[in-house]
């Protein structure tokens, strides 16, 4: 039986783990992490770190002195540079070493990409805080700094000042493995993710989603939508670049993947990488929009067999949504059954679990879970996964001192706290509401009995803003309810009223819950927080 050796043993590579299966081979799969939750559906597990290039060498040496093996192969890691150096030492089918650099390092990236021409930002790479204004000031403002050698946003920050430029480069050399940052200008537009297969001289475009990026100064991936939405003119003009960069880079027998920019000057390269997605885009929404499996051609082309199947056996949308969290520990999970239950819902992945610290995200491994849809139209595969992932309900425990620091900053009752940060859950409150707010008498504070008794509020009822997972005002408060157990009542005799409406503004219904939660603790036990 041949052998596959699969770097990563994560959520993200089960598909290939899966199209690996499906073809008859036996699955080794590499990790740092012997807790790597797909380690189970693989015939063998080598606990190596991905950076250690010589060591995966070695196991792949290893592997081929006991029989045929027939590939490398990674998806949706970090590491394409080391499947590179394996398959490269051992003469097996991928990319080759030196475009696998190019794509993985974004110095050496940005300086192939502009040396031939293909539109990207202009670009500076520093070592050092200190050198970072001057940097950034020959650049111009706004610009966006990186680690030159991470993935899913970690590290990274818009910076509209010279004043945050020390900060932000110090926090993206805590990101870099080699301790270098890069500054790069700005690009405003809409961002595009796409994946292609790269052989025979081709590039074959196998998805273009849109994504959705929330949260300045950092950049989150809320979700993204397959297929995009943008006219074909558009969608040409980003694939022209995207196909030029990827020439450029070198990628060729492989795969590669892009996170592009359309600009008012045209379509710019944001990253390109000679590996699948991650985010469930090449395992996932594609898929399930197009029925073509993505993953396992790829996989295909890592074994060295041309890839079959690539036309699309049908034309549908899905879509991905995340829920997320304010800071503190998860106490309990709510609703994960109901958002299963959502027609058109075709996953439900959650990523925390009781016990477990969480925190508003500020990179993309940082979220809390994901829905993914698949509809026969884009609104319905929106609203099914956007809906599924508002109905998964996180319920801390009370008493934890991060929770209580980020509720210490309660929304005014006016101004614009749209730039704070962590952000506010609604912050595009109208004025009737923020008038109500200001004049509410808060609560007695006392627990009432065998339960927190709050007060309601009857302009937020008429209250149109949303918050991050697009809940109304009321919609919020319900869910506190349903997580808290509270009861409303009148204001005369409310256990909260004001501080619970601040709180749900700050933090949504997991703040709301968080306070009356609070309050029944601190009341039962006469104890303080912790």
């Amino acid at each position: 039986m041949k052998t596959l050796f699969i770097l990563g043993a994560g959520g993200m590579q089960a598909p290939a783990i899966r199209a690996a299966r499906e073809r008859g081979f036996r699955i080794v799969v590499a990790d740092g992490s012997d807790k790597a939750v797909s380690i189970p559906l693989a015939d063998d597990f080598r606990h190596i770190d991905l950076k250690d290039r010589e060591g995966l060498l070695s196991a792949a040496r290893a592997l081929a002195a006991e029989g045929e093996l027939a590939g490398v192969f990674t998806a949706g890691t970090d590491f394409s540079a080391s499947a590179a150096f394996v398959a490269e030492g051992l003469g097996l089918p991928g990319v080759s070493l030196e475009a696998a650099l190019n794509a993985s390092d974004k110095a050496r990236m940005r300086a192939v990409l502009r040396d031939a021409g293909v539109p990207c930002p202009r670009f500076a790479v520093v070592s050092g805080a200190g050198e970072s204004v001057p940097a950034a000031e020959r650049l111009g403002f706004p610009l966006v700094v990186k680690p030159v050698d991470n993935m899913g946003a970690r590290g990274c920050r818009l910076v509209r000042g010279a004043v945050e430029c020390p900060d932000a480069v110090d926090d993206a050399l805590r990101h870099s493995r080699s301790g270098r940052a890069i500054l790069e200008e700005y690009l405003e537009g809409p961002e595009f993710s796409i994946d292609a297969l790269v052989y025979d001289g081709r590039i074959v475009v196998c998805g273009v989603a849109d994504r959705h990026v929330v949260f300045e100064p950092y950049f989150v991936e809320m979700g993204h939508t397959m297929p995009t939405a943008h006219p074909a003119d558009a969608v040409a003009e980003v694939l022209r670049v995207f196909k030029a960069a990827v020439r450029a880079l070198g990628i060729a027998d492989g795969v590669a993947k892009g996170d592009m920019k359309l600009t008012a000057d045209g379509a710019r390269v944001g990253e390109i990488a000679a590996r699948l997605s991650g985010g469930f885009m090449s395992g996932w929404t594609y898929p399930y929009s197009s029925g073509v499996d993505l993953t396992a051609a790829a996989l295909d082309l890592a074994t060295g067999v041309p890839p079959t199947g690539l036309s699309p056996r049908w034309h549908a949308t899905s879509a991905e949504r995340a829920w997320i969290s304010i800071p503190g520990r998860v106490r309990s999970v709510v609703g994960l059954l109901e958002a299963e239950t959502i027609p058109y819902v075709k996953n439900v992945f959650p990523r925390t679990a009781p016990g477990d610290a969480v925190c508003f995200p500020s990179n993309n491994v940082e979220k809390c879970g994901n829905v993914i849809s698949q509809a026969p139209t884009r609104s319905l595969a929106v609203e099914a996964a956007e809906t599924a992932a508002s109905r998964v309900l996180l319920r801390l425990e009370p008493c934890v001192h991060e929770t209580d620091e980020f509720l210490m900053t309660f929304p005014e009752s006016g101004g614009d706290r749209g730039r704070a940060w962590p952000p506010d859950a609604f912050p595009t409150l109208g004025p009737v509401f923020r008038r109500a707010l200001g004049t509410m008498p808060p609560g007695n504070g006392q627990g009432a009995g065998t339960g927190v008794l709050v007060a309601p509020c009857a302009e937020a009822k008429r209250e149109t803003a949303r918050d991050w997972q697009g809940r109304s005002l009321m919609e919020a408060a319900e869910a506190a309810r349903r997580i808290s157990g509270f009861v409303w009542c009148p204001a005369s005799d409310a256990t909260l009223g004001a501080e619970f409406w601040r709180a749900l503004v700050r933090g949504s219904y997991q703040a709301g819950a968080y306070l009356v939660d609070t309050v029944r603790e601190t009341s039962s036990s006469g104890g303080g927080r912790r």
